[in-house]
């Protein structure tokens, strides 16, 4: 078994206080910030830059950053940040600004561009060090080695990994986040909730990897609902934040599965937000892994409704049931996706070999056919 290493962590209110003297311990006095528009627009970045220059620190800004990052904006952040002599990194936002900060960083060190490097393990220096602080709890970005890329050409998503993008530290300040409006809570929520469930029926899953998903399953499901409707109840908030950060130490440990294959080429053919992605396939995918994981799916829907004896169709009764709650559409016709979508994304999704091989029953190009034929018609 091989654990990869985590961040540090600061998590509560108010802890990007601390961001300062993770600076100090890393010798950095020059920061370049990565973040979006959103982030600017909504005041967080002016909350950072404050604490950040009050300390007598030069910061850099980047905020172009754009949902589902291109390959092509990482390598010209890397080049920014190659010429701002920026001695730390920051990704501050989602799992896009810290996916696009984590690859910047890393290639600072390095020649060439991401494509040189695609594929994990395959960088040969490590770059500038990290700091990540999510503004959503969703990608657990802030706990992999792992960043996931848009590859515009042939319209997917890959993926990128090395333990030099591992974050030195990670911030989790619940502040952040109670502003997130309630259509922004549900789908990262759930992209939150898919990654450890997909670790914990995993083909890696582990000792280590299952306690991580059990603890982030029931932290999750039980706040979810309550940071979807009470935005600004700062427990739920803080528990959302800690659930998506173990879930992806879960999922960096163990792999996710098939509901992340299936959901990338929505992402790429379609621009269809990740999490809502992911919530699409989910009920899907655990019918057809049910047979290989049962008693995994069983303990899943035990975790998330308390409920001992249940089985894996409590499991899709009970995700289906936190997606209505959430408002999160319940099919691909919902959302526009053509009915003559489903072959060329059964196509596509057969490249996801990184993924696939980590689901607990093999995929065919037949299966891919069908999952996508259930996940329009459901």
């Amino acid at each position: 078994m091989n654990i990869w290493p985590v961040p540090q962590v600061k998590l509560g209110e108010n802890s990007i206080k601390e961001i300062p003297a993770a600076l100090d311990s890393l010798g950095a006095d020059k920061v370049m910030v990565v973040t979006d528009q959103g982030i600017i627009k909504v005041g967080i970045y002016s909350k950072v830059e404050k604490i950040l220059k009050d300390a007598g620190k030069d910061v850099v800004l980047v905020d172009d950053v754009k949902p589902d990052p291109s390959m092509q904006l990482v390598d010209a952040i890397a080049e920014k940040a190659r010429h701002s002599g920026a001695q730390a990194v920051i990704g501050l936002g989602g799992g896009s600004s810290m996916d696009s900060a984590k690859v910047a960083a890393a290639l600072v060190g390095n020649e060439g561009s991401i494509k040189d490097h695609l594929g994990v393990g395959l960088l040969p220096k490590p770059g500038l060090p990290i700091l990540a602080i999510p503004t959503t709890a969703g990608t657990g970005s802030e706990a992999t080695y792992l960043s996931i890329l848009s590859d515009l050409e042939n319209e997917t998503k890959k993926g990128f990994g090395t333990p030099y993008i591992i974050p030195k530290f990670a911030f989790l300040d619940p502040t952040l986040t109670t502003g997130l409006p309630p259509q922004i809570t549900a789908p990262t929520g759930m992209d939150a909730l898919c990654h450890c469930v997909e670790a914990y029926t995993s083909a890696n899953a582990n000792d280590y990897s299952d306690a991580m998903a059990v603890k982030a399953i029931e932290l999750i499901s039980q706040n979810i609902r309550t940071a979807y409707s009470i935005g600004t109840d700062m427990k739920a908030r803080e528990n959302m934040l800690l659930g998506s950060f173990l879930a992806g130490i879960a999922f960096a440990n163990a792999g996710v599965t098939a509901v992340h294959a299936f959901a990338y080429p929505l992402g790429g053919m379609f621009h269809v937000p990740h999490g809502m992605a992911n919530s699409l396939m989910l009920p899907v995918i655990i019918k057809f892994n049910a047979s290989a994981m049962k008693d995994r799916f069983g303990h899943v829907a035990e975790l998330m409704t308390g409920k001992e004896g249940a089985d894996w169709q409590d499991c899709i009764n009970e995700i289906e049931q936190l997606c209505a709650d959430v408002k999160l559409p319940r099919n691909l016709k919902a959302i526009d996706i053509p009915e003559s979508a489903i072959k060329p994304m059964s196509v596509s999704v057969m490249d996801q070999t990184r993924l696939l091989v980590n689901n607990p029953r093999e995929v065919t190009q037949e299966d891919a056919f069908e999952i996508y034929t259930e996940a329009w018609n459901r």
